[in-house]
């Protein structure tokens, strides 16, 4: 803690020992001699005050962000002090009588104590003479009240009357008032520490307790009040400067609301009530005043209310139209849409987005791509008329909002605005002929937002873009974004947390031996309600959400885990995981996989990683570096689907490269095609003379099968052999495939001997 912060907590303590020494002593004196009371209460309180101020000087060094408002109440509290000094000062020599000369400092402590509660805000919003005449019509007001409610009776009770009145019921009201503004202040959201909006309150009411003294004995010529009014001022004072030295809220827990006006007729109202109404004449002095103050400070702030109001229907207006095109802009086409979903009128949506206009902007410019722009808004217009709201939503994008549903006629007025786009125009000099794909999508029954129908319609637009088409209605089974597949993709998540997804595995044969030599890896995901799905089903979304990492990952853990399993069960195999080109070059995957490879206590050679011919071309470097660690740790690699990427010799002579595994649209076409069959063969050949094994996945008959194997393949896969199989069904089915083809070479022995 700074030597300032250990003065300030001194300070604070401090001055809380002499209010309650010195009001105890006091207590005690004033028995005995008035006095030596008043000498004490000045002592108490030129060392309390000046406590006080020595307090929020320290705290201004503190809390440099508050400042000015800390110094502003520091100068509200000297003056306070010095009032009540100079008042008690000339007490000791007589009983001084109300109002004293001292008694206009007082009045400019309230005015310090109002700039202070302005300007110390938290969050500040408007102009500050909102501020200021909400304070002016909250001040007046209670004067009023006052006027009508107080001013009569006690004028009656006490026979006061003129300034000793007008002062003895202002200060107790100016209390109030200043607590109801920091009321205010926090429930629109300018106050947001609710324990120092309390301690300020309950200050501003201890005040007002001291204060009512002057309307109670207000028949009374001086201001002998009493201790008890001494030690409410004295607390009231004390927990203001503690309010106001809190530390700062640094955490923002609320945004702050515009000052409302709901305040403004009442008062208004209330003003020109006490002007008509005036029971008494001789009580204009005390009523006129304010009641005028009240009407001037709600007649400003009603212009200022009326100007902001003017500004706001401005403002919305503009922010629901383009500055470039004066088309209503996507503010105003999220309106129309949600008017249509609430009252559930038939509603379509069109998306056109201007094909080349990048090319038009970075080649001419931006000033010749808004020229492009404002003609493309003007001539959708003239296409549609009336019939349609014509907006842009940004860039090179616009919307159109047609009242019907019927597709035909949509995917018509869609081709009716593209040929009126494609009509000439000429920008700097140059034609152009702008071209645009329009997507098309339906309100639906279903709808409740405006974002969905919008998503809806650019699915579609970029459905158009990737068919060429021009216009395209949406389709919900190309929409790879749609709510479902979000739900999977929250659902995968989950079920990959909860162990949902399971590894199979499909045999490999050894051609010339037809043993089990490998099993390849396989994921599949259990799902609660769909039963067993394929990758086919959720790989998409995996990527899409990013969870690719975390599935690899689970697969490469089970497939050693089952490999470590079937090894101690006696069986002599490999497994092949699929690994993605992200994963492969990630910094994450490999290690982890070593890590599986080391708890289980499985040879690295006992596993081959599937790669595709894409791996090597993001970054060729790092896949290389990549490759040779595999090859240094023992583990094979094997290139996925060769022959339908970007098969290059390169690659096949300069990365370590175990093992070549032939697609399957190859394979198949091997007894029909003779290409395929060349292809194929040669594919076999060049591999081993680069000392590589060959896979032929896909394998689906005997024929194909007996084709493959004489031309020397090694390996084969594909249903002709087994189909994808759960991990606890493998030993099973190599069993019984080994007694199958052991007993066939038997029979096949037998009749050679025969």
């Amino acid at each position: 803690m700074s030597r300032t912060a250990v003065a300030h907590t001194a300070a604070a303590r401090l001055s809380l020992v002499v209010l309650i020494g010195g009001w105890t002593a006091n207590q005690i004196a004033t028995t005995a001699s008035y006095r030596t009371g008043q000498a004490i209460l000045l002592t108490t309180l030129t060392a309390f005050f000046l406590l006080l101020m020595l307090r929020l000087a320290l705290a201004a060094a503190l809390y440099r962000g508050r400042r000015l408002p800390l110094l502003v109440l520091l100068i509200t509290v000297a003056t306070w002090s010095l009032g009540s000094m100079t008042v008690n000062a000339a007490s000791l020599e007589e009983q001084t009588h109300f109002p004293a000369p001292g008694e206009w400092l007082f009045l400019v402590s309230y005015l310090g104590l109002a700039g202070y509660l302005m300007i110390d805000v938290e969050r500040r919003q408007g102009s500050q003479a909102r501020g200021w005449l909400d304070v002016a019509v909250i001040c007046g007001v209670s004067s009023c009240l006052a006027s009508l409610l107080l001013v009569t009776p006690i004028r009656l009770a006490s026979g006061a009357e003129g300034l000793a009145l007008l002062l003895a019921l202002m200060y107790p009201l100016a209390d109030l008032a200043l607590a109801l503004v920091v009321l205010g202040q926090h429930l629109l959201q300018a106050r947001t520490d609710s324990r120092r909006t309390l301690m300020m309150g309950a200050a501003f009411v201890l005040l007002a307790g001291g204060d009512s003294g002057f309307a109670l004995q207000v028949s009374a010529p001086t201001y002998d009040f009493g201790n008890t009014s001494n030690a409410l001022w004295g607390a009231g004072w004390a927990l203001l400067v503690a309010a106001a030295c809190r530390p700062e809220q640094r955490v923002m827990r609320a945004i702050p609301k515009a000052a409302g006006t709901r305040l403004l007729v009442p008062a208004g109202a209330l003003a020109l009530a006490v002007l008509t109404i005036r029971p008494d004449d001789a009580l204009a002095f005390y009523t006129v005043p304010p009641a005028v103050l009240t009407l001037a400070a709600v007649g400003a702030r009603m212009v200022l209310a009326l100007r902001d109001a003017n500004r706001a229907a401005e403002a919305f207006a503009l922010s629901q139209t383009d500055d470039l095109t004066n088309l209503p802009n996507r503010r105003a086409v999220r309106a129309r849409l949600m008017e249509s979903l609430s009252d559930r009128r038939p509603l379509a949506l069109m998306l056109l987005d201007l094909d080349g206009f990048k090319e038009i902007n970075d080649t001419l410019g931006h000033h010749a791509g808004d020229s492009v722009l404002k003609f493309v808004g003007f001539r959708m217009q003239q296409a549609l008329g009336s019939e349609a709201m014509v907006a842009r939503l940004g860039g090179d994008e616009f919307a159109i909002l047609l009242e019907t549903v019927d597709q035909i006629e949509l995917v018509e007025t869609a081709h009716r605005v593209l040929h009126a786009l494609a009509e000439p125009l000429v920008v700097d000099g140059i034609e152009i002929g702008p071209g645009g794909s329009i997507g098309i999508t339906v309100v639906e029954d279903a709808d409740t937002d405006s974002g969905e129908v919008l998503r809806r319609a650019d699915v579609a637009m970029y459905q158009a873009k990737s068919s060429r088409s021009g216009a395209a209605v949406y389709d919900a089974h190309l929409d790879e974004f749609s709510r479902s597949r979000l739900e999977l993709a929250e659902e995968l998540r989950k079920g990959i947390a909860e162990g949902q997804i399971e590894v199979w595995y499909q045999p490999q044969l050894d051609a010339r031996t037809m043993r089990v030599s490998a099993l390849e890896a396989l994921v599949r995901w259990r799902h609660p309600l769909q039963g067993v799905l394929s990758p086919v089903a959720f790989l998409p979304a995996a990527r899409r959400a990013g969870l690719m990492g975390l599935l690899s990952d689970d697969i490469a853990w089970h497939a050693v885990r089952d490999l470590q399993r079937l090894l101690a069960a006696g069986l002599d195999l490999r497994v092949a995981i699929n690994c993605a080109p992200p994963e492969l070059l990630s910094q994450s995957f490999l290690p982890r996989l070593y890590a599986a490879l080391q708890e289980w206590d499985v040879p690295p050679d006992r596993l081959v990683l599937e790669v595709t011919e894409d791996s090597f071309l993001a970054d060729p470097e790092r896949a290389r570096d990549v490759l040779l660690e595999l090859r240094d740790r023992g583990i094979q690699v094997s290139i996925d689907d060769y022959g339908t990427g970007f098969s290059s010799l390169a690659y096949l002579r300069n990365l370590p490269v175990q093992e070549l595994k032939i697609d399957r649209s190859l394979v198949r076409d091997v007894p029909t095609d003779d290409r395929s069959r060349l292809i194929v063969s040669s594919t076999i050949q060049l591999a081993h003379a680069l000392d590589m094994r060959t896979v032929a996945e896909g394998v689906e008959d005997a024929t194909n099968l007996a084709q493959l194997a004489a031309m020397g393949v090694d390996i084969i896969q594909g249903y002709q052999v087994a189909r994808p199989m759960p991990a606890a069904a493998v030993e099973r089915w190599m069993q019984e495939w080994t007694d199958t083809e052991t007993a066939a070479e038997d029979a096949a022995e037998n009749r050679r001997s025969g």
